[in-house]
């Protein structure tokens, strides 16, 4: 019987791609004060009235596209990453995974591991790079969890694993394993490989969020892994929600202003995704590709996809979990 737990915790996702659905998830996910912080009262009237009503249809029109056979892309890989940490920590640990937002929530997986004796839990939240809006959030909820629980489960936390070895490998083997099939971009004609990152609001970074200096250090990381020169690679950032300023460059204006400037191959990568999801099959793989084609109708665009399920990545995963 296993002894101890390992839970794998991702953002989440809706059960379905309708718009029924997508209300439900982006209901718990925008009235996470982590992700917007205005007044709860005002602020959910505005969701309520506004917000959701107008966002559900077009986001259930999104997730559409990228939905698979399985179901949700990004709880089709979560779950085989879980699986497959399993295999590799063997029968001393249970392996579960959890979403912030939606199901299986991590209170509910909390729960069944100790109602199954197991209370010594190690927390694996799928973000190599810490930021306040996502792995801050996580433990949020399981503080929440661990307030109410009797006995109190023994708590093994990781934060982040943004230069772990393994990581890395993982990453620079998705990224030659597109260049095998597309050749390897030439960066000394200008080709150029984004590095795209979820962004977060300014204000964070500025009152002390270590997460726009992780994602540097991932990206130099993965520039000597993967042999890129002085300004062949660049970070920019995807996914602004809201009026405030969020960090840039932006991804999209990035991939437009190449376009414009006659770089003929773009790549993009986004090392801070654990697996593909609505912000990289859609966003990226289809949005920004549709926008640098606009903007360089004769160029080359290639999206390298997350580290999902590959062997090297579920070795890094269970590195991480025994490293805490």
């Amino acid at each position: 019987m296993a002894q101890k737990g390992v839970v794998l915790v991702a953002l989440g996702t809706p059960e379905a791609p309708t718009p029924k659905a997508v209300k439900k998830y982006l209901r718990e996910f925008l009235t996470d004060r982590r992700i917007v912080d205005m007044n709860p009262a005002l602020w959910r009237v505005l969701l309520e009235a506004v917000i959701l009503p107008v966002r559900s249809p077009k986001s259930a029109e999104k997730y559409r596209t990228v939905w698979r056979e399985e179901g949700s892309p990004l709880a089709h890989f979560t779950k085989l990453q879980a699986e497959g940490v399993a295999t590799r920590l063997g029968p001393d640990y249970r392996v579960e995974y959890a979403m912030r937002y939606g199901d299986p929530s991590v209170a509910g997986v909390l729960s069944t591991l100790q109602s199954e004796g197991i209370d010594d839990i190690t927390i694996v939240p799928l973000y190599p790079q810490y930021s306040l809006t996502t792995v801050a959030s996580v433990y949020d909820a399981v503080d929440d969890y661990r307030a109410g629980a009797s006995p109190k489960p023994k708590l093994h936390r990781v934060t982040s694993f943004e230069t772990e070895p393994s990581y890395l490998d993982a990453v620079a083997k998705r990224a030659r394993q597109a260049w095998s099939l597309t050749n390897t971009p030439d960066f000394l004609a200008g080709d150029k490989l984004l590095y795209s990152f979820h962004g977060i609001p300014e204000a964070l970074v500025k009152a002390g969020d270590p997460y726009r200096e992780q994602c540097v250090a991932t990206a130099a990381a993965l520039d000597k892994r993967l042999g890129v020169p002085d300004g062949g690679s660049m970070l920019t950032f995807q996914s602004k929600f809201g009026p405030a300023p969020w960090l840039k460059p932006a991804t999209i204006e990035t991939v437009e202003a190449l376009g414009k400037a006659g770089v003929n191959r773009v790549d993009v990568i986004c090392p801070g995704f654990a697996a593909d999801c609505l912000e990289t099959l859609e966003e990226i793989n289809q949005l920004n590709r549709a926008t640098y084609i606009a903007a360089n109708p004769h160029g080359e665009f290639n999206y390298i996809e997350c580290v999902n399920d590959i062997p090297e990545f579920l070795d890094s995963l269970a590195n991480v979990a025994l490293s805490v």
